[in-house]
């Protein structure tokens, strides 16, 4: 690990400018995730988490929020020592490829899974203790279900197949990778009421190496389904924008009035304007001036026809 700054000698500039720009580097542990691809990574794990949402709101028969907290990198030593003690992992198999991860549900989230599960509020306190066989089997639908939702979001570019094999309590007998190796951890959080509970999925980077070898091109195509998705996306995002209402009125020109006439006011009185009836006014759409019209009848109704539109005015 680099933490030391460099005396002036070897940069050539003032010492304490050499302590601001000096950045530490763990060369044992470097950065290969890049910006453009965390961006798709989220954009995969955003996906999952609502999938995830959907899945456990029927399955619980109640309301839960889930939501994608983070993805980041780290040595599978730093995963494993923020996991508690005792915790309830799954370990998964990549069929294939030799390498494992691991599916961590944190103790709020199995107790609340638990207790809907078998007829409780899910309103319970944390769990404290390892989980009995029959626990560990109603914990364990969440995680197969997150490997089926592993597989979809990455069978488009590392069709991969994963298999739950194991279950662990204790974090430090956790055998999935060396401590040093580098390993995605994708922290999905689960919120029900005011309790907020992480799901954390941990991938060994070297099963993912070809996503990360990928060129520029490719990782932009993770953030955009197929052809029919997006056409089925617009089609959506088009007819909810079309069916929203929008309020429109209609203002007639400022004129003024005396406060002797407007002292005489009463119920069915009415005010000379001066303005002439074919004067123009003005149409608001919402809050913004939008359209020129003019007041007239249809059908023995007030109604407005729209002669022009404002300058500077942008209409979609």
């Amino acid at each position: 690990m680099i933490s030391e700054t460099l005396p002036p000698a070897h940069v050539g500039v003032p010492h304490a400018s050499a302590a601001l720009n000096a950045q530490a580097y763990d060369f044992r542990r470097p950065h290969r995730v890049s910006t453009e691809r965390l961006c798709a990574l989220e954009a995969m794990y955003e996906r999952l988490a609502k999938a995830l949402e959907g899945w456990l709101t029927s399955r619980i028969r109640g309301q839960i929020d889930v939501r994608l907290a983070s993805v980041e990198q780290f040595a599978f030593g730093e995963f494993t020592r923020s996991l508690p003690m005792p915790c309830a992992s799954f370990i998964f198999d990549v069929t294939g490829t030799g390498q494992k991860g691991v599916i961590d549900v944190s103790p709020n989230l199995c107790t609340f899974i638990i207790d809907r599960l078998f007829g409780g509020e899910g309103t319970g306190a944390p769990l404290t203790r390892i989980l009995t066989p029959i626990e560990r089997m109603a914990v364990r639908g969440v995680a197969d279900k997150v490997t089926s939702l592993l597989q979809e979001i990455w069978q488009d570019h590392l069709p991969m197949e994963c298999t739950i094999t194991g279950f662990e309590s204790t974090p430090d007998v956790l055998q999935v990778a060396n401590r040093e190796d580098p390993v995605l951890v994708a922290n999905v959080e689960c919120r029900s009421g005011t309790t907020t509970s992480p799901l954390l999925i941990c991938m060994p980077l070297s099963v993912l190496d070809t996503f990360f070898r990928s060129s520029g091109q490719q990782p932009m195509a993770l953030l955009a389904a197929n052809e029919e998705e997006r056409e089925r996306t617009r089609q959506r995002s088009e007819a909810a924008l079309r069916s929203t209402r929008v309020p429109l009125t209609a203002r007639l020109p400022d004129f003024q009035l005396s406060l002797r006439d407007l002292a005489q006011v009463t119920e069915g009185s009415i005010l000379r304007t001066g303005i002439p009836k074919d004067a123009r006014v003005i149409v608001r759409a919402g809050s913004q001036e939008c359209f020129i019209g003019l007041a007239g009848r249809v059908n023995g109704n007030l109604a407005v026809r729209i002669v022009d539109a404002l300058p500077n005015v942008s209409h979609t």
